[in-house]
């Protein structure tokens, strides 16, 4: 092992046994916004062996204010953060393993991904992928941390199936569905602070260092000053579909994520096909070229002026109708270009 990792390794909670482990360990990232990113990059240059990244958004400029793996030209080309978070982290750590998703975590793409993985970090920012999230690592036993921001706000928490209550028994003693950019904007600090206790707990999970784990839900106001630990263990329920006695997993069914969603502080509505397979970009942007729209494209996605709407459109047939929150008329714009 060379000298990149020498003051970690000096750190006594890792040392030369802990940091081996994590370079042999496997996270698995939800979401390359701005926890997300954050989270990549302090994971990056600490050395973990392998990092999925999944992520349904591409870069655009209001991000660059406190996502910090991106730059102007990935906002230029319109990359998506996971094939941009994926490019930079290469760059800083070649000796890694990087997976790039591009799309939904969906209860399928989990169950599909999660063979190997050690622990899950939540970067996401609406409530139903973390109720999946919440599902499929009560059913195979992975670690998860959650972590939310808005405003100067920020709130995390260590889950661990077996030994500490589990996010649907959180939901319902802390309120946590409130949590949405949407509401009153957000500063970097508040996020780098969520990131600091997100990786902090999922470095100690590699190293294998499970005493060290805060077992306390923790949150932040950093303009006001105030910071909060809470005890969590009488929040665990026995009732709980997910972590109790008599555990279904709901949140693993199909038929309960939304086919649209509204995107987290933005005009745009997000639409899924009902099945699932690659489209040509390439043959598509022609047909519409054909068609007198404004067509735009990468790799990974095309996008499609019309008038003061703008529709983006990736291989998997998701789309992201930006210019709207209505999602009856978002459908409609989707079927008028897709079909």
């Amino acid at each position: 092992m060379n000298d990149r990792y020498s003051r970690q390794i000096l750190f006594p909670g890792i040392g030369k046994e802990g940091q081996e482990k994590m370079g042999r360990k496997h996270v698995l990232l939800i979401g390359a916004g701005a926890l997300g990113s954050g989270n990549a990059e302090v994971l990056a240059r600490a050395g973990v062996g392998k990092i999925t990244i999944i992520d349904r958004d591409y870069v655009e400029a209001s991000n660059l204010q406190r996502q910090q793996l991106y730059t102007e030209e990935d906002v230029a080309e319109r990359l998506p953060k996971a094939a941009a978070a994926k490019k930079r982290l290469t760059a800083i750590n070649s000796d890694i393993e990087i997976i790039a998703i591009i799309g939904d975590a969906t209860p399928e793409v989990l169950r599909e991904k999660i063979v190997g993985v050690d622990v899950i970090i939540d970067a996401t920012d609406n409530f139903e992928t973390r109720m999946a999230i919440n599902d499929v690592s009560q059913k195979y036993s992975i670690p998860w941390i959650y972590g939310a921001c808005v405003g100067s706000f920020g709130m995390s928490f260590s889950i661990i199936p077996g030994k500490t209550p589990c996010f649907n028994c959180l939901v319902r003693t802390v309120p946590l569905q409130g949590m949405t950019c949407d509401t009153g904007g957000i500063i970097s600090p508040a996020v780098q602070m969520v990131i600091a206790h997100q990786t902090a707990e999922a470095m100690k999970i590699l190293a294998e260092d499970w005493g060290a784990i805060r077992t306390s839900f923790v949150s932040f106001d950093l303009w006001r000053n105030q910071y909060t630990s809470m005890k969590m263990s009488k929040a665990k329920f026995s009732g709980c579909l997910s972590c109790g006695e008599n555990r279904t997993y709901p949140y693993l069914e199909s038929e309960n994520m939304t086919k649209t969603t509204v995107l987290c502080g933005r005009d745009t509505v997000q639409i899924r096909p009902s099945t699932t397979g690659e489209i040509s970009l390439e043959q598509l942007a022609g047909q519409l070229s054909v068609l007198g729209y404004i067509v735009k494209g990468n790799p990974y996605l095309l996008s499609v002026e019309m008038g003061k709407e703008r529709m983006v459109i990736f291989k998997d047939g998701r789309a992201l109708i930006h210019g709207t929150k209505d999602l009856t008329h978002a459908k409609t714009v989707y079927q008028r270009i897709l079909g």
